[in-house]
C-alpha cells in the first residue's frame, strides 16, 4: 500500500465537510484533485471508502472504520511535527496563558513566581474569558495554552489535558424559600427559576434542569443574581465559598441533582503544537496544584 499523508488529510476533510466541492474549498485545491486523491486512496486501501450513488458522497461502513484510522494517524503526524520543533528551537520565548475567569486562582500566583525564577527570560501574558474565548484564542494560536472548565466538546484541532475536578454546589439566597429545605428534590426545584451558564455568545449553553430557567455567562454574576433572589444555581464549590457571598448565600445538599455535580479542569493547546521547557513545567506544575 502506497497511501500518502495528504491523501489521507483530503480523506479526512471530505468526510468532516461531508462533500468532495466543500472539501476542495476548504483545501484551496481543485475539485478534481480531491476527487482524484480519494480514488487513488481507495486503490491503495483496496475497498471503497464513500457511496457516490446518492446526492452526496457518504461514508460506507469501511470508510467510518478508516476515517477513525485515518484522523489517529493525522493527530500522531501533528505531534510528531510539533515535538521535532519544539526540540529545534530550544526553550519557550513566551507563553500566552488564557484562564476561564471561574477557574479559582488561588495557588497561581506561587506557580508564577516560581516560573519566574525558572525561566527568567520568558515572557509571560495572562488573559481571562468565557470557554468559548479560550478556545478561540487557543485555536487561532493568539494563546498558548488555556485553562477552563470542560463542558462540550472542543474543536477537533484541540487537545484537552485534564488536571483536576472541582465540585458544584447547590446555591440559593439566605431568604429564599428554598433555603428551608436543606435537601431539595428536583420537583421542588423546578419550582422556581434555575440560573445556568452559557458561553459569551449565549451559544454553548448548559442544559437546565426546570422549564423555567435563565442562561447567564458568568458564574460571578450567576452567585449575584442568586443572592438577589432571582432562582438558584449550580456553580463550582470555590465561588459559592467565596468571602463575597458568605454573607447573602447558602449552600444546599445536591444529592437529589439527577446529574453529575463534578466539573473536570483541564488546560487546552493545538494538536499540532508541543509545549517547550517552560510550558511542559508549567502544566505539571498545574496538576500538583489542582490535585492538592
Amino acid at each position: 500500500m502506497n497511501w500518502t499523508i495528504d491523501q489521507l488529510k483530503i480523506f479526512e476533510m471530505a468526510a468532516s465537510e461531508g462533500s468532495f466541492s466543500a472539501a476542495a474549498r476548504k483545501l484551496g485545491k481543485a475539485q478534481s484533485r480531491v476527487s482524484t486523491a480519494i480514488a487513488d486512496l481507495e486503490l491503495d486501501l483496496g475497498a471503497e471508502l464513500f457511496d457516490r450513488s446518492l446526492h452526496t458522497p457518504t461514508l460506507t461502513p469501511f470508510g467510518q472504520e478508516m476515517l477513525t484510522e485515518a484522523r489517529f494517524v493525522l493527530a500522531q503526524r501533528d505531534r510528531l511535527n510539533a515535538r521535532a520543533m519544539a526540540a529545534a528551537s530550544g526553550q519557550d520565548i513566551e507563553l500566552v496563558i488564557a484562564g476561564d475567569e471561574a477557574v479559582p486562582l488561588v495557588g497561581f500566583q506561587t506557580i508564577f513566581a516560581r516560573l519566574a525564577e525558572q525561566f527568567p527570560n520568558l515572557k509571560l501574558t495572562l488573559t481571562h474569558g468565557s470557554r468559548n474565548d479560550i478556545a478561540a484564542a487557543v485555536l487561532s494560536s493568539r494563546a498558548t495554552m488555556g485553562v477552563l472548565f470542560r463542558s462540550s466538546q472542543l474543536d477537533d484541532e484541540i487537545e484537552f489535558h485534564s488536571v483536576g475536578h472541582f465540585r458544584q454546589t447547590l446555591i440559593v439566597a439566605k431568604d429564599h424559600p428554598l433555603s428551608r429545605n436543606a435537601e431539595p428534590n428536583l420537583s421542588q426545584l423546578q419550582a422556581f427559576r434555575q440560573l445556568v451558564i452559557c458561553d459569551r455568545l449565549g451559544e454553548n449553553r448548559a442544559a437546565p434542569l426546570t422549564s423555567n430557567y435563565w442562561h447567564i455567562d458568568s458564574y460571578y454574576q450567576i452567585s449575584e443574581m442568586v443572592a438577589m433572589g432571582l432562582g438558584w444555581a449550580l456553580v463550582p464549590e470555590h465561588i459559592a465559598l467565596s468571602p463575597w457571598y458568605r454573607d447573602s448565600l447558602i449552600s444546599l445538599s445536591t444529592q437529589n441533582i439527577p446529574q453529575s455535580t463534578i466539573v473536570e479542569v483541564g488546560v487546552i493547546k493545538r494538536r499540532d503544537q508541543h509545549f517547550g521547557e517552560a510550558g511542559q513545567w508549567l502544566l505539571r506544575e498545574l496538576e500538583q496544584l489542582f490535585n492538592h
